[in-house]
């Protein structure tokens, strides 16, 4: 979790998929629902995006349930043990089977929104 600002003040993650065979990840850019974790100063309109090790962006999204299947991110949340996102949220989610490499995830605020802001990578089962 961390403060998201404009420009270069984004907030970054990495990750790797190891061994040799893809896997199943649900990534996420939570914001809005942060508030009722008790977080304040929520990032309102939190914009995902996944790189690949080239820094080409692989994919993004702005609302989680926008481009995305949202009973198959529910799904993943419910058997990861992610909190849930609320129904017609700004969070942003990405469900995506990944081979092995090193990604980068990024956040950043939709119109130059700032705020608190949490990115969460999970292998879904």
């Amino acid at each position: 979790r961390e403060t998201v600002g404009t420009g270069s003040s984004v907030l970054i993650g990495g990750f790797s998929v190891d061994g040799t065979a893809p896997k199943r990840l649900l990534i996420r850019g939570a914001g809005p629902s942060l508030t009722a974790l008790n977080v304040s100063g929520a990032l309102p309109t939190p914009h995902l995006q996944l790189y690949n090790n080239s820094q080409a962006i692989i994919r993004e999204n702005y609302s989680w349930g926008l481009g995305n299947d949202v009973a198959l991110v529910s799904s993943a949340e419910a058997s990861t043990g992610a909190f849930a996102f609320a129904k017609g949220s700004a969070d942003s989610a990405i469900l995506i089977v990944l081979p092995p490499g090193t990604y980068t995830v990024e956040v950043s605020g939709a119109s130059g929104a700032t705020g608190e802001a949490l990115v969460e990578v999970y292998e879904v089962p």
